[in-house]
């Protein structure tokens, strides 16, 4: 998927190739239901009015969050080709009258009126510069006080045996990308303009980084 092995970006390549764009989509689906439940069960998303999940592909995450906050709207964003699964999707889990779906590249803009923007295994797609423009995107449309909430697989000070170990080689090798520590995460929001509350740990490998906008 590196540039020198496709000839463009790995997201770039994908949306050239729509066949093999909806299987890695519908793959990203499959595997957040691995999260979920432990991501639901560890995080009170019932603060939020509004829930703008960023890079959020076909809404899954999205649908499980509002199923368990009756009272929230959602905004779905993505790239089109991408959002163009997320009807079925959304109306599979009978949550598709709260949600707007909203098309886009979170390079330029996202969309504002969120009280949280969550996004899940898309700041460690990217080289730091790059993961700071993503979050500076969220920012810009996040008003003071609200959150960002980042879905990763946040990589312990320890030496032992860790899921993120190899999800860090994959990202080098696949992407010039990177896991991270809650430290360096901080590093990020905080370039973007965030400041890092607290990390809250699930019962699968994924972990919620918390932060506010300043």
């Amino acid at each position: 998927m590196i540039p020198e092995l496709r000839g463009k970006p790995a997201f770039e390549y994908l949306a050239s190739e729509p066949e093999l764009g909806e299987i890695f989509n519908q793959a990203m689906t499959s595997g957040s239901e691995l999260s979920i439940a432990p991501l639901i069960a560890a995080y009170d998303f019932s603060p939020y009015a509004t829930i703008v999940d960023v890079g959020g592909g076909h809404g899954r995450l999205l649908s499980a969050i509002l199923a368990a906050t009756p009272r929230a709207r959602g905004i779905l964003f993505d790239q089109p080709e991408v959002v163009a699964g997320a009807p079925a999707v959304l109306s599979e889990h009978q949550v598709e009258d709260r949600v707007r779906v909203v098309e886009g590249s979170f390079f330029e803009t996202v969309p504002d009126g969120g009280d949280a923007y969550v996004l899940k295994s898309v700041i460690h797609d990217w080289p730091d510069d790059d993961a700071v423009r993503i979050l500076r995107q969220v920012r810009a449309a996040a008003g003071a006080g609200n959150h960002v909430l980042l879905v990763e697989l946040v990589m312990p000070e320890h030496r032992r045996e860790f899921m993120g170990n190899w999800l860090d080689l994959e990202m080098l090798l696949a992407l010039d990308a990177r896991e991270r520590t809650a430290a360096e995460y901080g590093g990020l929001l905080a370039r973007a303009g965030f400041r890092m509350t607290r990390v809250v740990e699930t019962a699968s490998p994924f972990s919620v980084v918390e932060a506010t906008a300043v």
